[in-house]
């Protein structure tokens, strides 16, 4: 039976990009885009996407990519479209900014009310910027439908998914009632590359934008101004090592002192 799928994706900034290169504004706690380092859609969140477009290829269904931010670059936020999902939502607006996980899962969540059908949704198992892995659970808690976490597979059958969910020495294999929230892990494997086509055929596709007051926001609830924590203060940690060369006239003597200096320093 086809699927109404919606995923939703974060535009971030490039989780590969050189440490050195990012800086942080202390005055307003945000961190200073690096120059010449374009955004990217969150790896996390490609494999959502990707887990969404298995499940369509083995027996159909549409997929929706629901987006939130400001100033959205098209050529980014594009490229599940590139992938093979058939819609694009932009929560997009400047009262969208400098939400924190509560405000930007009740944002996507109200969306979701007003996309209406859906099936499945997926989400990253965590936002490779921040890193929090709270705003999909927020919305299924918001919506009121259960959540998977941490998903490796899954498969949908008779009105339901089976999930394996990743735990620390292996992983659980659980089964939930759709509809339902899935948030995916990297062990799903790498999302599939865009096509030319692909490309071609997101590059044709105009995404609806939609404002705080198309989905029926309180300004109070959005954005900054929803607000449920404090961010007290953002820096970068300093790292300092130390490099201590153990001399010795052979490998054996080496080894000796070795172990002598680290029981010293209590770390055997």
């Amino acid at each position: 039976m086809p699927l109404n799928m919606i995923v939703c994706c974060k535009q971030v900034l490039d989780p590969e990009a050189p440490p050195a290169s990012f800086k942080i504004d202390p005055s307003t706690n945000k961190v200073i885009p690096p120059p010449g380092v374009p955004p990217v859609v969150s790896p996390f969140d490609e494999q959502a996407v990707e887990a969404a477009l298995r499940i369509k290829d083995q027996q159909g269904g549409k997929i929706t990519v629901l987006s939130l931010g400001n100033n959205l670059l098209r050529d980014v936020v594009k490229k599940p479209l590139s992938m093979g999902a058939d819609e694009l939502i932009l929560l997009e607006d400047e009262a969208f900014e400098g939400g924190d996980s509560w405000s930007i899962a009740y944002a996507l969540a109200t969306a979701i009310k007003k996309i209406g059908e859906y099936d499945l949704i997926f989400c990253g198992r965590q936002a490779a910027d921040w890193d929090a892995g709270q705003v999909g659970s927020g919305i299924a808690e918001i919506l009121g439908i259960p959540s998977v976490t941490v998903a490796k597979k899954v498969e949908v059958a008779d009105g339901k998914a089976k999930v394996e969910r990743v735990i620390a020495d292996g992983y659980q294999v659980i089964e939930v009632t759709l509809p339902a929230l899935i948030t995916v892990s990297n062990e799903l494997g790498e999302a599939r590359y865009a096509t030319l086509k692909g490309i071609m055929a997101a590059a044709k596709k105009q995404p609806a934008v939609w404002k705080p007051a198309d989905i029926g926001l309180e300004p109070s609830k959005v954005g900054a101004a929803g607000q449920r924590a404090k961010l007290l203060k953002l820096f970068q940690p300093v790292k300092e090592g130390k490099c201590e060369i153990v001399a010795a006239d052979s490998p054996a003597e080496a080894g000796a002192k070795l172990a002598a200096r680290l029981r010293e320093a209590k770390l055997i």
